[in-house]
């Protein structure tokens, strides 16, 4: 196949799109929490911009990089070693409201290790399935030595405690297995020995426990344990059709929980309403479009696991996020990709985007 002379521009646009209304929703929704804290509107949002500004600077490096470079186990293996004692070395550091999550450089870098994992457990189970994708039936030699390391990384992120980001990479797994012709009932196997894991995740650890009754009943307590998910369908309800404005959004003013990260698309629904929600729905949808496409016409076996993974990836965060927001699932503390604040989640998905803008080169 004729290999592209540039990148899919769709996918670019929509990318840098979502990059530019994220600082612009960070901003709306974290200027006056942080002039009441600190003095200044400013700090989150040009916390963002450095990493987005170094996120567009490594996506345009590796978008010119052939992604067949990484198709090397000098480069896989040397990923999961680091990615591995990051996860590791991450519990030696003093905890934030008893969770291991971040390696912390003064007041202003922050490092979250368990972002890393995803991106690096697509690059191993890409590596690993495309020699094997007429194996997939030999449990033991392929799909437990695929299932295997990113089980580790999930166990490693489960301990930190962060359900959300280890319930993405597990997803991504198994929708790749399944990608590489992995049967039904072994997946159904692989989600029934999980269920005694999640039941103890959900049921067994008490402010886990909590969350569950509150996301069954919210409004058994309203001021309390309700609060978070009853502000945000305020947020979501109040904001109508067009909504109340851009910085004209009410419950962030110390109501909303987190406006900026986890609940960002309260946020968007009350300043944007329904059109500005939608509008942010659709943009995801064609980001999905078009690596699932690039996926689809990929010829090379790494690449479309690569970019199946790396789209599919996005995709599940993002419906978490948007499913939380909405009180669809309980609430669970992971950002929705380009557009919450995080500078590493930001960061790791553009240089994930970069690799994907490059597997595009080579699609008609």
């Amino acid at each position: 196949m004729a290999k592209r002379v540039g990148v899919d521009k769709w996918l670019f646009g929509v990318v840098l799109l979502l990059v530019l209304f994220g600082l612009v929703m960070v901003f709306s929704a974290s200027a006056v929490m942080a002039k009441a804290n600190s003095g200044s509107p400013y700090p989150f949002v040009a916390k963002q911009a450095v990493f987005a500004l170094a996120g567009m600077i490594a996506l345009t490096i590796l978008m010119r990089i052939d992604y067949r470079r990484y198709n090397n186990p000098k480069v896989v293996f040397p990923a999961m070693a680091v990615t591995l004692l990051l996860l590791v070395g991450v519990f030696a550091m003093h905890d934030s409201h008893h969770t291991h999550r971040w390696f912390r450089f003064g007041g202003f870098f922050t490092f979250q290790p368990s972002e890393l994992a995803g991106p690096v457990v697509i690059l191993f189970l890409a590596y690993f399935l495309q020699t094997r994708i007429h194996k997939m039936d030999d449990w033991k030699e392929t799909v437990l030595r695929a299932a295997l390391p990113p089980l580790v990384f999930v166990a490693l992120i489960l301990k930190e405690p962060d359900l959300g980001t280890a319930l993405v990479c597990a997803s991504v797994t198994l929708l790749m297995l399944y990608l590489a012709g992995l049967q039904m009932r072994w997946i159904w196997i692989a989600l029934l020995c999980a269920s005694p894991v999640m039941a103890y995740m959900l049921f067994f650890v008490p402010w886990r426990l909590a969350r569950m009754k509150v996301f069954l009943n919210p409004d058994a307590d309203p001021r309390g344990a309700g609060f978070h998910i009853l502000q945000s369908l305020i947020a979501v309800g109040t904001g109508g059709l067009w909504g109340k404005g851009l910085m004209e959004g009410v419950q962030k003013l110390f109501y909303l929980p987190e406006p900026h990260t986890d609940f960002i698309f309260a946020n968007i629904s009350e300043e944007l309403g329904l059109i500005g929600a939608l509008a942010l729905v659709g943009m995801f949808c064609l980001l999905g479009y078009r690596g699932l496409r690039a996926a689809y016409l990929s010829t090379d076996p790494f690449a479309r696991f690569l970019a199946f993974g790396l789209t599919s990836a996005i995709l599940i965060q993002a419906f978490f996020n948007v499913s939380v927001s909405l009180a669809l699932l309980p609430t669970k503390g992971i950002t929705l990709p380009f557009v919450s604040f995080g500078g590493t989640s930001l960061f790791v998905t553009l240089a994930g985007m970069g690799v994907l803008l490059n597997i595009t080169r080579e699609i008609d």
